[in-house]
């Protein structure tokens, strides 16, 4: 595949667009970030602003577009109805391969992007689904990296379920492969790390490393989706999510190690012990 037009990376602040972005322009390749704030500080690549509710900003992050790293809206139960005719529409304009981030969870025709990922395949002539597990930068960047800093706990609803934390970079490294590569993959890549872990386990490996305790609170499916809602996350939404710390609790959905990282990129990927090394100093005491 040439390397003739630009890659558009929509989500380009979040945490596999940003770093799938600054990864290909390193590489050298033309990347335009889009989404519906203002461009990262430092960053060198071409922005464009885009909302997937406002069909006027979807032509410009179109432009000479022939590959797009496609992350679709947030917190939407079905956004195929706003994802696949934008998908159409950049077929028409040029664009030859697609790559979604979907989610371990979610098989193809299953729910949230299960149906984008379905349709790709007859959309679009060259098509990659990323279905990572868990983040491990939620320890960090997100929600319960909040928590533990607050109180030294983490709440889920998974009670023992183990999960394939898997790092953030390792995800966006294998993003890349599936955007420059010259033979299309054309499948789904279920991303984890090295190994599986209870929450419980993981709070032991960080709080070894931090110099702490931290803890896994379990809780009932219910009281997560109700604390989701306090959070003005709608309910359809917020029930799913606690649905799928419910189905990592009852039936070890996430409980799975891939080779993936090491089969497309070359290189195993990162453990969560090597994760929490590299992060200590977020987790320090004051």
């Amino acid at each position: 595949m040439t390397n003739s037009g630009k890659i558009l990376v929509t989500g380009g602040r979040g945490k596999t667009g940003s770093r799938i972005a600054k990864r290909l322009t390193d590489l050298g390749y033309a990347v335009r970030t889009a989404d519906r704030g203002t461009p990262a500080p430092g960053s060198t690549n071409k922005h464009v602003t885009f909302d997937w509710f406002d069909e006027t900003t979807h032509e410009p992050a179109l432009k000479n577009v022939d590959k797009i790293y496609l992350v679709g809206p947030v917190a939407v139960m079905d956004p195929s109805k706003i994802v696949l005719p934008f998908v159409a529409r950049a077929v028409k304009a040029g664009v030859r391969r697609v790559v979604l981030l979907s989610s371990a969870s979610v098989p193809e025709g299953g729910p949230v992007f299960g149906k984008v990922h379905q349709a790709l395949r007859q959309l679009v002539p060259e098509w990659v689904v990323l279905r990572p597990s868990y983040f491990m930068q939620n320890f960090t960047e997100g929600h319960h990296g909040a928590q533990i800093n607050s109180d030294g706990t983490m709440i889920t609803a998974t009670g023992s379920g183990r999960v394939g934390f898997v790092d953030a970079d390792d995800i966006a490294e294998v993003g890349v492969r599936a955007l420059i590569d010259e033979q299309s993959h054309n499948t789904d890549h279920v991303i984890t790390g090295p190994q599986s872990l209870s929450y419980a386990e993981a709070g032991e490996i960080i709080g070894a490393i931090a110099g702490r305790t931290i803890k896994h609170v379990n809780i009932s499916t219910e009281e997560l989706a109700a604390g989701m809602m306090k959070l003005e996350m709608g309910e359809d939404y917020a029930r799913f999510l606690a649905g799928l710390d419910e189905a990592i609790r009852l039936h070890s959905t996430e409980d799975q190690v891939t080779d993936t990282v090491e089969h497309i990129t070359g290189r195993p990927p990162r453990s969560l012990h090597d994760f929490a090394v590299a992060h200590a100093s977020y987790w320090k005491q004051k």
